[in-house]
């Protein structure tokens, strides 16, 4: 499937194959969630893209996150469910005379370094490539909610060993957000994404605590 990118001498390749099998899967797991919802959470397509969820989840009652509304975003790559809800799909662009121009999911620049040159509001483009293999990645699980949580950085993104090594074909997002609530009561201090918070929770829990309850107090209520 390719798409021209207006006003601008380029070409965008998206790469959707397998996409029909993820529709279906996808599809299916939407209906089993409608028709047996988790106690503590619910997720459904954003408008009628069915590769682009959102998900609310109620804080545990037996933690600092309780009577809080967290909303998390979920995207599924083209060959979900044989790869986890990581990565948004690899999107690469083109230039007249073929050489590969590499953008992150925003069409900005990839924050990877495997590309040379400049980017200037305007849209004029000047990039030479310094390897042929170059693909933007986003993490597609992520909290729109601030949380303060050692597992849970600033900018949302979630450490969980399901949506890295351990993930499974015959997992679902039911079951991931199943997970990330058993996160919120039971965080995993040895495997931080925020070292700050893990130290604190290891050593000042009581602190933890009171902070964590301030912040679903400010960001997660109304």
């Amino acid at each position: 499937v390719q798409w021209v990118l207006q006003n601008h001498p380029f070409e965008i390749r998206y790469d959707l194959r397998g996409s029909s099998m993820a529709s279906k899967r996808i599809l299916k797991e939407l209906k089993d969630l409608q028709k047996d919802p988790p106690t503590s959470c619910s997720a459904g397509p954003v408008a009628e893209d069915m590769f682009h969820w959102q998900a609310t989840i109620m804080g545990p009652p037996d933690s600092p996150y309780a009577g809080g509304v967290f909303l998390v975003t979920i995207h599924f790559p083209p060959d979900y469910p044989f790869k986890p809800p990581k990565h948004v799909a690899k999107l690469l662009l083109f230039d007249r005379e073929d050489k590969i121009v590499c953008f992150g999911p925003s069409l900005r620049p990839s924050s990877q370094a495997c590309w040379l040159g400049s980017w200037t509001e305007s849209g004029n483009l000047g990039l030479v490539l310094a390897t042929a293999h170059c693909i933007g990645e986003a993490d597609s699980v992520a909290f729109r909610t601030k949380v303060f949580h050692p597992n849970i950085n600033s900018n949302g993104s979630i450490c969980l060993d399901i949506l890295k090594e351990q993930w499974s074909p015959a997992l679902t997002i039911s079951k991931v957000l199943l997970s990330i609530c058993s996160l919120l009561t039971d965080p995993n201090p040895d495997d931080p994404l925020v070292p700050e918070i893990a130290h604190m929770y290891k050593t000042d829990r009581a602190k933890y605590e009171t902070t964590a309850r301030s912040w679903t107090q400010k960001y997660a209520m109304g």
